[in-house]
C-alpha cells in the first residue's frame, strides 16, 4: 500500500508534468506528422519518440543535481527561473496558436521532432528539474514513467481520440492545460521567492 505521504509527492510530481507534456493537446500536432504512414510504420515511430523522451528525461533525472553544483545555484534560484520559463511559454500558448509544424516526407520524425521537444520539450525538462528537488528522484521517475505511458496510450489511439473530441476539442484542451501551467509557474515562483528569502532570514538572523 502507498502511503499518503507517498501519494501527496507523486501528485505533485505527476500533475506538473502532465500538464507540461500536454498530450491530448498536441495529439493533433502528432497526427499531422504522421499522417502518411502505415499503421505499422506510426507503431514504431511512436516506441521510437517515447524511447527518446525517456532517455532524455533520464539525463536530466540523473544529472540534474551535478548541474546545480557546476553552476552553484540552489533549488530555489531553478524554482524562480524555471516557473518564468514555463510561465512564458503557457502566456506564448494561451495568446497564440502553436506553430503548425511542416508535415515530414520519411519516417525519421520519431527522435525529432516528436519525442524532442513534441513530447519532452523545454517546460516538461524543467518540471522534471523541479521535481526532482521538491519530492525526490523515485517519486519524480515515477511520475515521469506513468505520464510517458500516457503519452503513448494517447498518441495509440490518437485517431479514436481527435474523431470523438474533434481538431477544436484538442486544441481547446490544449488551451486549458496551458491556463493550468501558468498557474503553476505561479507558484513555483512564489514557492523560490519565499524560499530565498527564507535563506537570506537565516544567514542575516
Amino acid at each position: 500500500m502507498f502511503s499518503l505521504a507517498f501519494m501527496d509527492d507523486f501528485l505533485s510530481a505527476f500533475v506538473p508534468l502532465f500538464v507540461a507534456i500536454d498530450a491530448i493537446g498536441i495529439v493533433a500536432i502528432y497526427m499531422g506528422l504522421t499522417q502518411d504512414l502505415s499503421m505499422e510504420g506510426k507503431k514504431r515511430l511512436l516506441r521510437e519518440a517515447v524511447l527518446t523522451a525517456l532517455g532524455i528525461s533520464i539525463l536530466f533525472l540523473l544529472f540534474g543535481k551535478a548541474i546545480f553544483q557546476l553552476l552553484g545555484i540552489t533549488s530555489n534560484d531553478f524554482r524562480i527561473a524555471g516557473g518564468v520559463v514555463l510561465f512564458t511559454f503557457a502566456i506564448v500558448d494561451l495568446l497564440f496558436s502553436r506553430p503548425e509544424r511542416k508535415r515530414a516526407q520519411t519516417e525519421s520524425v520519431g527522435v525529432v521532432p516528436i519525442g524532442i521537444p513534441l513530447i519532452m520539450g523545454p517546460a516538461a525538462l524543467t518540471t522534471i528539474l523541479i521535481s526532482v528537488e521538491a519530492v525526490g528522484l523515485t517519486v519524480t521517475s515515477i511520475s515521469l514513467i506513468v505520464n510517458l505511458a500516457i503519452v503513448y496510450l494517447v498518441f495509440r489511439n490518437a485517431d479514436w481520440i481527435v474523431k470523438v473530441m474533434g481538431v477544436a476539442g484538442s486544441k481547446a484542451v490544449a488551451k486549458v492545460m496551458s491556463l493550468f501551467l501558468a498557474a503553476i509557474a505561479v507558484m513555483m515562483i512564489r514557492m523560490g521567492v519565499l524560499g530565498v528569502l527564507e535563506e537570506w532570514t537565516h544567514i542575516l538572523g
